[in-house]
Parts: structure tokens; sequence; C-alpha cells
């Protein structure tokens, strides 16, 4: 098994990876749930004028993949939980007209993923103590929304790098090399969701597989710009090496490396890394001590400190609760 199955809740194998990916909202990129009136626009002129509905797809992308923030920055997760179908729904109305642009297929999959994994499954979880039917129908559509995930970023990085799919599943090395600090969006995001689609796969060996190319996606975001997503690529990696054992290619030296430069990046605005270093290490390592402080850390968090990280704050302080609430299930009192 690739990764560790020492943190349990309730003899349930703890997801390192998927959750780190989750805490990392602020790295939305598409941005039609935040401005539906611009969408709105966009769709009802591809009604009136379709000759012209690649043009109106380009000029929606170039919004879509900015910048401005206002999903991170939201302090009522529910009302994004609200908007985002309807954007994702709006994003794949416009690659029917342009299926091969790469700023919409970026906006598709992060979407998708963090959707996926940022709500469905910390749902599911949550369920699964006093409702499992609906926990587990509930986790079987995050797996189906993860593989859209999946399939839109490849179709991204395809789009920027033809041949790349054929050339990845040839020679993995090879594929790697092609890249720029560009290209780093739709590498993290491909990799977040095939990582969360590996880490609730436990029982499918051909998923299961899929692992390496997890690592070869996400390490090579990681070489070309370890700033992304205020150290998103550092925290996920806290997890990778930090929730699998030595044997499996793990290592607490450098999930300690990956944590120190993922709080040094953030400005220590990001707790999503503290959640992780509790479920990952403290647990693993039977440390209650450790556990408490870093969920104490996390929970006292002001998150109106660091707008552009509040919804990953909002979103990684529930998940400490969580934590907290099953800690007697997590160690094992002498």
């Amino acid at each position: 098994m690739p990764f560790r199955g020492d943190c349990r809740l309730r003899g349930r194998v703890s997801l390192p990876i998927l959750r780190a990916v989750r805490r990392n909202s602020e790295n939305i990129s598409f941005r039609s749930p935040l401005a539906p009136g611009l969408t709105a626009a966009a769709l009802a002129l591809g009604v009136l004028c379709a000759g012209c509905s690649g043009m109106i797809a380009n000029l929606v992308a170039d919004s879509l993949g900015g910048e401005s923030g206002v999903f991170a920055s939201d302090d009522d997760p529910e009302l994004v939980r609200e908007a985002i179908p309807f954007g994702l729904k709006a994003i794949e109305s416009l690659l029917d007209g342009s299926p091969d642009n790469p700023k919409l297929l970026l906006a598709a999959a992060s979407g998708f993923a963090q959707y996926a994994y940022g709500f469905v499954l910390v749902d599911a979880e949550e369920m699964e103590g006093v409702q499992p039917v609906l926990a587990r129908a509930k986790k079987a559509r995050a797996k189906k929304l993860l593989v859209r995930a999946v399939e839109y970023g490849m179709r991204g990085i395809e789009a920027r790098h033809a041949g790349f799919r054929a050339l990845f599943a040839a020679d993995r090395a090879k594929a790697m090399t092609g890249f720029d600090k560009g290209d780093v969006p739709l590498l993290y995001w491909t990799g977040a969701a095939l990582g969360a689609l590996v880490s609730i796969s436990q029982n499918d060996m051909a998923m299961l597989g899929r692992l390496p190319e997890v690592e070869a996606l996400m390490g090579r975001a990681l070489e070309l710009d370890e700033g992304f997503g205020g150290g998103a690529i550092h925290e996920f990696f806290v997890n990778y090496d930090g929730g699998r054992s030595e044997s499996m290619g793990g290592s607490f030296k450098r999930a300690k490396e990956h944590f120190e430069r993922a709080l040094a990046l953030s400005n220590g605005k990001k707790i999503g890394v503290l959640v992780a270093w509790a479920e990952v290490v403290a647990v693993q390592k039977q440390d209650r001590r450790l556990f408490d402080e870093m969920l104490s850390r996390a929970l006292e968090f002001n998150v109106d400190e660091e707008p552009r990280f509040r919804l990953a704050n909002l979103i990684a302080q529930r998940r400490a609760r969580l934590l907290k609430s099953r800690a007697p299930e997590l160690f094992v009192e002498d």
C-alpha cells in the first residue's frame, strides 16, 4: 500500500494527501461562480452569435484564469459550495465550443478537484459514523468528480504540450522535461486530483499503480515554482512523505523540511500544514501533546489576518475540529 494506514478513524484509513490538497482552496483558478454576470453574459452572447463562440471562450477563459481571489477570500464556505456547481457547468459549456482551451481546462480541473475534496469528501468523512450509506454515496460521487478533474487536467497539459499524454505513458521522465513556470497550475491540479483519486481507491490496484504519476507531476511543479499557492506543493509533500513508511519511500525528515518551507512561504498564514502535521506525524508517532498543540494553533488562528487564504483556512479549521473530536479514536491510551 502506498499510503500508511497508521492514521485511522474507527479503522478507516486516513487520507493525508487528499486532505493536504483540500486545504489549498486559495489556488482556485476558475472564477465563473465569482462573476455570474460575466458568465451569463458570455453564454447569452454564445447563443446570439454562435460564430464568435471561440472568441468568447478565450475572453472568458482569461477572466476565469485570473487571480482575483474572490473565492479564496470568502468567509462563507457554504456560499462558495453553492456557487461552484453553476460555475463548473458553465465552464463545461464553454469547453464544448473551445475544447482545447488550456485556461478553461485548468479552470475545470481545479474546480472539479476542489469541489470534490473541499466539500463532497469532507461531508462523507463527517457522515461516516452516523450515516454510512449516505457517506458511501458521497464518496462515490467524489470519485466521479475527481476522474473528471484528472481528465481535464491531462487535456490541459496536452493542449499546451502536444503529444504529452503519449510520451508520459511511454517515458515519464522525458515527458516531464518540457515545462516552464507557466505550466505549474496545471501540473499541480492534475497531480492533486490524481493523488486524491488514488487515496480513495485503495482497493483498486490499477489506480494505486498511478502513484508514480502523482509524484512526477507534483515533483516537477515543485522544481519550477516552490512558492505556488503560498507553499501548497510543499504542504502536499508533508503528507506524501510523512504519510508513508520508509519502506514505501516516506521520510519524516523530508516531511519536516517541507513543513518548514510551507510555513515560511505563507509567512505562517496558512494553517492547513499545521493540521496536516497533527494528523500525519503526531498520530503516527502517537504524540498527543504535539497533536493538541498543532490543532490548537490552527483553531486559534484569526482567518481574517490573511484574506487571500481565508477560505483555505476555514476549511482547515473544519478539519481540525473533526480531528479533535476523534482524538480518543486516534490515540491509544496507556
